[in-house]
C-alpha cells in the first residue's frame, strides 16, 4: 500500500525484456535505499507496484512479468530514465495522498500541458475503461503520483500540478505526448462495484443511498 506522495525520483540503470518475455529491470536510487529497502520489499516504480529482488548500496532489481508490462508504460522505459519511487507504507504513517495499491488500471497519453499561476495545468486522455470512476476533484495517481482531478470533460480530465510536485517526479518534465500511468482511486472502485451489486438485485434509490452512506 502507498500513499502517492513520491519521496525519490530514481534513475533506470538498466532495462532488458518485453512484454512477451517480461522485464527485468535495475534503478538506480541510493536515497530510498538509504531509507531501509530490502530484499522482497514491494515499491512503487512510476505507479507500479514491484518487489525488489536484489538491493545493493545504490539500486534495486526488480523482475517485471509479462501482464504488468502490458499494462503500464516500462515497455517504453529507457536506460537514464527518470522514474518516481515511493516505498510501501509502515503502520502509523502519515496518509498525506490517498490509498494507492501499485495496480495500474489504464494508460493514457497526456494532450497538453499549459503555465498556470505557479504551476501547470496538465490534460490527459481519459481510458474509456475507467472513465466512470474519473470525477472532478476525486483521486488519480499518475504515474504513481496522488493528484486531484481538476476537471472533466468528454474524453480527457486535467490536473493542476503545482512547483513542488513537478520538481520531485517525473511530471515535472512530461508533456504533450509522453504516456502515464493511471490508478483509480480505490475507494471510488469499491463503491462503484457495491451499487452495481445493489442495483442489479432491484434495490430502490433510497437503498442504494443508504448502502453508500455505509
Amino acid at each position: 500500500m502507498f500513499s502517492g506522495l513520491i519521496a525519490h525520483l530514481g534513475r533506470v540503470e538498466h532495462v532488458e525484456g518485453d512484454e512477451r518475455a517480461g522485464m527485468r529491470l535495475v534503478v538506480r536510487a541510493p536515497d530510498a535505499i538509504a531509507e531501509g529497502v530490502g530484499i522482497k520489499d514491494s515499491i512503487a516504480v512510476n505507479g507500479v507496484c514491484l518487489t525488489a529482488v536484489t538491493v545493493d548500496a545504490a539500486t534495486i532489481t526488480f523482475d517485471v512479468v509479462p501482464e504488468t508490462v502490458r499494462r503500464s508504460t516500462f515497455a517504453a522505459l529507457r536506460v537514464g530514465d527518470p522514474v518516481n519511487v515511493e516505498l510501501s507504507l509502515r503502520l502509523g504513517d502519515r496518509l498525506g495522498g490517498h490509498l494507492v495499491y501499485g495496480h495500474v488500471d489504464a494508460t493514457a497519453q497526456i494532450l497538453d500541458k499549459q503555465p498556470e499561476g505557479q504551476g501547470h495545468r496538465l490534460t490527459i486522455a481519459t481510458p474509456p475503461a475507467i472513465a466512470s470512476l474519473v470525477v472532478e476533484k476525486g483521486y488519480l495517481a499518475v504515474d504513481g503520483v496522488s493528484l486531484t482531478v481538476a476537471s472533466v470533460a468528454a474524453a480527457a480530465f486535467s490536473i493542476a500540478l503545482i512547483p513542488e510536485t513537478a520538481k520531485r517526479t517525473t511530471l515535472g518534465n512530461k508533456g504533450a505526448g509522453a504516456r502515464v500511468n493511471l490508478e483509480v482511486d480505490p475507494v471510488a472502485r469499491y463503491a462503484q462495484a457495491a451499487v452495481a451489486v445493489y442495483a442489479a438485485n432491484g434495490a430502490s434509490n433510497d437503498e442504494l443511498a443508504w448502502a453508500y452512506e455505509i
